[in-house]
């Protein structure tokens, strides 16, 4: 039922860039095609919306605006946030669709994809996933989004500053969450920090109540959830109900709705990039002002990044027709190397020579369901 409902809105989000599109240019225009890796599907589906939200608006902005030659649409795969499918939906988006452009989500997706990518010259763009090795897929896989580690380089020193130093972290045993334990080990003893205990759970696990009663031994003055999807709502709200008092602390992942909801996560810190939704640059106004009045709500920035992901595209695309050259992987990936900075929702940005944005980070806390900022940290 649910991926009924999402391939409903995506067909109706595509119907309606179709006809934003419609008038542009001749009858020689040549349309152009992006794919999406989302999930779909399964526990993680919450975030194939949120992604495709951007996504989506950010192609009905480019078709409105007359950016490309022809209209521009997004062909979905399901990768379930599993590896598997992501490999199968990524081989159909390469061989059959031949589209020079993929977005991508998830550490491990990310990673069992960016082969393909690299071997067939087709540009992937991860806006979710926040695994640090991900800049290191090669120059095919770009990063529109911060990684964990600098995620939890502003993190540990505001805990710090907060008197909470002993820190017990639960992770999801893949690459996410080795990632943020090996950060933690590092960046813990730079502040006078400890980990007190690490605790891994296999990415199934939905019960946690021998988890909570060694966090509980453990002393720690702030658990630090590493996980996503399902199962971390499960773990902040069985770790509440077991008697864990703890301050709780988590990364971006934890920044969709149906977490920050969860009344045991009232006062949860987690850390984003940091964007400025109230800035008057015309970009940012325009994304904001037109999410609010489809959606009905703030954008998170998730719903940031996978619009400035498709912004960068059209931008990149746009450039290559100029000049007459095809939108091809090969050409994209020139043409962000030639450009020195984009104008994309939170301002004008450049990338590092590894393909990844380097973004403030800014920690904010739940409250009564809703993220407010506390403060932004400039990491280099």
């Amino acid at each position: 039922m649910k991926k009924a409902r999402f391939a409903s809105a995506v067909a109706a989000a595509t119907l309606c860039i179709a006809v934003a599109g419609s008038a542009i240019g001749s009858a020689h225009a040549e349309d152009l095609k992006i794919g999406a890796l989302f999930p779909l599907s399964g526990p993680n589906s919450a975030y194939g919306d949120i992604f495709a939200s951007g996504a989506n608006l950010a192609a009905q902005h480019v078709n409105a605006d007359n950016m490309l030659g022809g209209r521009l649409t997004i062909e979905y795969e399901d990768s379930q946030a599993l590896p598997q499918p992501a490999v199968v939906g990524m081989t159909k988006l390469i061989e059959v669709s031949q589209v020079p452009y993929v977005l991508s989500a998830f550490t491990g997706v990310s990673k069992a994809i960016s082969t393909l990518a690299q071997r067939s010259e087709t540009v992937a763009v991860n806006g979710g996933g926040v695994g640090p090795d991900l800049a290191k897929l090669g120059p095919y896989f770009w990063n529109v989004i911060p990684l964990a580690n600098l995620e939890v380089r502003a993190m540990v020193p505001y805990l710090a500053d907060q008197g909470l130093k002993k820190v017990a972290l639960v992770y999801v045993d893949d690459p996410l969450g080795q990632s943020i334990l090996d950060e933690l080990k590092a960046t813990l003893p730079d502040v006078g920090g400890e980990l007190v205990d690490a605790m891994s759970v296999p990415t199934n696990t939905q019960n946690f109540s021998g988890i909570a009663a060694k966090v509980r031994s453990a002393g720690a003055d702030v658990v630090y959830i590493a996980s996503y999807g399902a199962q971390q709502v499960q773990i902040a709200k069985q770790l509440r109900d077991n008697g864990v008092e703890a301050q709780f602390a988590s990364y971006s992942g934890f920044s969709v709705p149906e977490a920050m909801k969860l009344p045991e996560a009232d006062g949860l810190l987690f850390t984003t990039q940091a964007v400025d939704y109230t800035s008057s640059d015309p970009v940012t106004k325009r994304f904001v002002t037109d999410y609010e009045a489809s959606h009905h709500r703030m954008p998170s920035a998730y719903v940031a990044n996978y619009y400035n992901a498709v912004r960068l595209f059209a931008l990149l695309a746009h450039a290559l027709e100029e000049k007459g050259e095809p939108v091809t992987g090969a050409n994209l990936l020139a043409q962000r190397k030639a450009t020195k900075s984009f104008d994309l929702v939170g301002g004008t940005v450049s990338f590092q020579d590894n393909g990844t944005l380097l973004a403030p980070i800014q920690v904010n806390r739940v409250e009564k369901g809703a993220p407010v900022a506390l403060t932004t940290v400039s990491i280099q």
